[in-house]
């Protein structure tokens, strides 16, 4: 039986603004099968999103949805977070929206191990607002404001994640859009900061004028990038070079939720007295 997207959708908005084979359509799909497996009320689901091609994707679900200002989702959805913990709130950035302007609220919300779901579509480029380089973009690469060349050193945004405190990391790309939704629904039953690395093709903005071809050669020079998980952890370090690894990369389930030990301020300024620590990893 063919699953029933139009439920989760708000088909007056469609057909979508992507460009045409543009793996925005996956994520979008995959995160909707995500949340149906998990049997979410949609009532009970946030979308909150930033600026870019990736901002779009909360004006498409049917649910509770904010559009905010470029790099600023992570710090909308923490209070939409703080004032109803009991709802699924799920972010959705760009590389750019999520590590450049907004890469300060990355890090933060990881580092408070805060239950929001942050999906981040990875497309090596600043693919709206026509093509400028972002923290992904590889080395060698013609952007916008690179023309020659773009000679910054660029994120590993999973490794980033690890190192702020994010206690759920995977990675995935487009190509494997029913592993990604694997991912999605384990993520997404983690209590604490779940972030999602996806790989995605921008064939217009990336590949075209890179000279990649299609969106199907691009699609074929991001499956030369990955590697599964457990292979990888067994590549030499030469091996390793350029690539990266698929599959949940980090997970910790020992670490106290952010808005669970805000309920301990809320319930020491109830009692007049201070938080007690002990509980608090």
């Amino acid at each position: 039986m063919a699953f029933d997207y139009d439920k989760y959708l708000r088909t007056d908005k469609m057909p979508t603004l992507w460009c045409w084979g543009c793996g925005d359509g996956i994520i979008l799909k995959a995160l909707i099968r995500a949340i149906a497996e998990l049997g979410w009320d949609m009532d009970d689901v946030c979308i909150v999103s930033g600026i870019g091609c990736s901002g779009r994707l909360s004006s498409y679900v049917d649910c509770n949805t904010v559009h905010t200002t470029h790099g600023r989702a992570i710090a909308y959805a923490t209070g939409i977070k703080l004032a109803n913990p009991d709802k699924h709130v799920i972010v959705v950035t760009g590389d750019g929206d999520g590590l450049a302007i907004g890469g300060n609220h990355t890090i933060h919300g990881a580092r408070r191990n805060i239950d929001l779901n942050h999906i981040l579509i990875n497309n090596f480029i600043y693919g709206l607002t026509n093509s400028q380089t972002s923290p992904t973009t590889p080395r060698g690469m013609w952007t916008a404001t690179a023309q020659l060349g773009n000679i910054d050193p660029s994120f590993d945004a999973a490794k980033l994640a690890i190192a702020a405190g994010a206690t759920f990391v995977a990675r995935q790309s487009v190509i494997n859009p029913d592993r990604m939704v694997k991912l999605f629904t384990q993520g997404f039953s983690h209590d604490g900061y779940s972030f999602f690395d996806i790989f995605s093709n921008c064939h217009i903005n990336l590949g075209r004028k890179n000279k990649m071809g299609q969106a199907v050669e691009t699609l074929k020079w991001i499956e030369n990038k990955i590697v599964n998980k457990a292979k990888f952890d067994n590549m030499s370090d030469e091996e390793k070079v350029g690539k990266f690894p698929i599959g949940i990369l980090y997970e910790d389930n020992s670490k106290i939720e952010y808005t669970k030990a805000y309920d301990k301020v809320i319930e020491a300024a109830k009692n007049g007295s201070i938080v007690d620590f002990k509980d608090i990893k």
